[in-house]
């Protein structure tokens, strides 16, 4: 009789194990194979990270512009500048500001109809977009670290060396200083910016940068939590994101190390909002 018990005291706890084992499996990130929700746009590398309703892949078809180079002449690096308006000009090579990137991804993600630019990034704040190599834009009175870099139409930043720039610039006399060491690890934060409205609702790209490094499964990562789901992404692509709901999203991007951990730098932990609305 003991020995009956036994057996079905074992048996109910292997039952438990597997019942407990196929939740945790049910509820955890899977990968789903190579395939997009929508049947077309841009084409998954790798597997489709699933999890709470949401679809995650880097992608990495789009045209590639491997001669182009970008260099920002003025403001000067490591210069002092008047606060306030100032005077931009890149050299520019290789590259054609306000075409259309000939790429099916135009027809899926949010493209700019004014075609081709650059994208600035000040203190890693959301970039401005700009169509000419020179402009003015204001800068308050502090340290800057001002990052540029080219973009296709529909914001997919360049990666190449040689396509961006990144430097320190003052404006007037600033009490204190800003603590970042450009020859260090850096993310900077590019995509998903704004509203995003119907067709554009279906695939958001997902796009940032990174100076001074590279991702890898055995290396540093990019942790990105989306409306509190986290997805780690361990290739420097681009990624769309689909499933998202309507209204405001939020992302939170952090670099970490091969252990999750935050890597030092002001820029490398970063939230975002963003909006998805129906067509109208």
């Amino acid at each position: 009789m003991k020995k009956t018990y036994l057996l079905l005291a074992s048996a109910l706890m292997l039952g438990f194990s597997a019942c407990d084992t196929a939740r945790q499996t049910q509820d955890a990130e899977t990968q789903t194979p190579v395939t997009s929700a929508r049947g077309d746009g841009p084409t998954p590398v790798g597997a489709v990270m699933s999890k709470n309703g949401l679809r995650v892949f880097a992608f990495d078809d789009s045209q590639k512009y491997p001669e182009s180079q970008l260099r920002l002449n003025t403001p000067p690096a490591g210069s002092v500048v008047e606060p306030g308006p100032v005077e931009f000009n890149y050299t520019l090579s290789n590259y054609q500001l306000t075409r259309m990137t000939p790429h099916s991804n135009a027809d899926h993600m949010a493209n700019s109809q004014e075609g081709q630019h650059i994208h600035n990034i000040v203190d890693n704040e959301p970039y401005t977009a700009h169509y000419q190599t020179d402009f003015t834009k204001e800068l308050a009175e502090g340290e800057h670290v001002i990052l540029s870099f080219l973009s296709r139409s529909y914001h997919e930043s360049l990666k190449h060396k040689g396509a961006y720039d990144v430097r320190k610039v003052t404006a007037g006399r600033p009490a204190t200083s800003l603590n970042i060491d450009l020859g260090a690890p850096n993310m900077f934060y590019s995509r998903p910016k704004g509203e995003y409205v119907g067709d554009d609702t279906e695939q958001v790209m997902l796009d940032f940068y990174l100076i001074n490094t590279d991702l890898s499964t055995a290396g540093n990562r990019v942790r990105a939590t989306i409306n509190g789901t986290e997805f780690i992404l361990d290739r420097w692509l681009p990624y769309v994101m689909e499933g998202l709901p309507m209204g405001e999203n939020t992302i939170k991007l952090e670099l970490i190390d091969k252990n999750g951990n935050v890597l030092p730098g002001p820029y490398n932990s970063v939230t975002r909002t963003f909006t998805l609305k129906p067509a109208a």
